[in-house]
């Protein structure tokens, strides 16, 4: 992994902050409240005018003393929506008259969320400069480096890790930022997360790491990078498959052969007694059997039902299967 400082490799966004950060600057006016001017339909109109980019419609209304964090009733506020609609001047004209850049909707969404929901650097560098909590997450556990890494916001991503995101926090089913990144075959964010310190052998609550996850998505330029960091090449997830059994079953060659260069033993089994070679078997790919075989795959093994590999192609009408299979009856 480079050695360069992430300012000095990413620097785009810290520059986003210093063009923007100018746009804070505005002092904040005092708002003097009546009760007409604080009325619900006033807060609805704030909202629509934050999310169509009417900057002066926005200003005039807190002028008139609406709330600035007046929510609707799922509890979004004009700044969430102008996150959403990635307008960074209404963003920095609500963030100067004291929007709260913590709020939370229903779902515990924060402007920082939605930010990185939309993938807008800029409007991220904002809320942080802003006080943004870079650790608050949704109802689903989900903090803003989970989601930046679950798209691929590489920028996002360095950015948060540089303020201070946490790369081993997990969501409520037990998934890192790596796991999310390495499920959607996001490279560039799996390598800051390595970078940064991210876990490998962190298990879901399906007992996944990160490599069995790539591996079962068949991202084989993930499993190396998985695998040059140090990841257990032979991990068992809950029902005790491993990343080559992944692999295999859903008939992604790259990265079985990637897997078996770097020492998967393919002989290991499963709780049901299934071994690599029984899934290409089962799912009829040809080609895994012969590199299986060529990495002394052992045709004799059986399940938990006593059958071989040569019974399960006996079993399905698998021709070319038990013909491969008889060439190597053992080992």
């Amino acid at each position: 992994m480079s050695q360069t400082p992430r300012a000095a490799r990413h620097p785009r966004w810290i520059a986003l902050l210093v063009l923007t950060g100018a746009m804070l600057l505005a002092p904040v006016l005092a708002c003097a409240a009546t009760s007409d001017d604080s009325s619900p339909d006033l807060g609805k109109e704030l909202r629509l005018a934050a999310m169509i980019g009417d900057t002066e419609a926005v200003s005039d209304l807190l002028d008139r003393g609406v709330p600035v964090d007046a929510a609707n009733e799922f509890g979004k506020t004009a700044l969430m929506i102008a996150v959403e609609s990635d307008d960074l001047e209404t963003v920095a004209l609500l963030l100067s008259r004291g929007a709260n850049v913590n709020a939370r909707t229903v779902a515990s969404c924060t402007p920082l969320t939605f930010a990185a929901e939309h993938g807008n650097i800029g409007i991220t560098a904002i809320l942080i400069e802003r006080g943004a909590n870079v650790h608050d997450r949704t109802r689903s556990g989900w903090d803003p480096l989970m989601i930046a890494s679950r798209y691929g916001i590489s920028d996002m991503a360095e950015q948060l890790l540089f303020r201070g995101a946490d790369p081993k926090a997990s969501d409520r089913d037990g998934r890192t930022a790596l796991m999310l990144a390495a499920a959607h075959g996001q490279i560039e964010v799996v390598d800051l997360l390595i970078d940064a310190g991210a876990e490998l052998e962190s298990r879901d609550k399906e007992g996944e790491t990160a490599l069995l996850i790539a591996a079962d998505a068949g991202y084989w330029h993930v499993v190396q990078a998985l695998l040059d960091a140090g990841a257990e090449v032979n991990a068992r997830d809950g029902l005790g498959a491993t990343p080559l059994i992944l692999a295999v079953s859903q008939g992604h060659p790259d990265a079985a052969k990637l897997l078996l260069e770097r020492g998967a033993n393919p002989n290991l089994q499963d709780e049901d007694g299934t071994t690599a070679l029984m899934e290409a078997v089962v799912t009829d790919h040809g080609g895994l059997i012969r590199l299986l075989l060529d990495y002394r795959a052992n045709p004799a093994l059986v399940d938990r039902d006593g059958r071989t590999a040569a019974d399960l192609a006996e079993q399905r009408g698998n021709q070319e299967a038990a013909a491969l299979l008889a060439q190597r009856p053992g080992s």
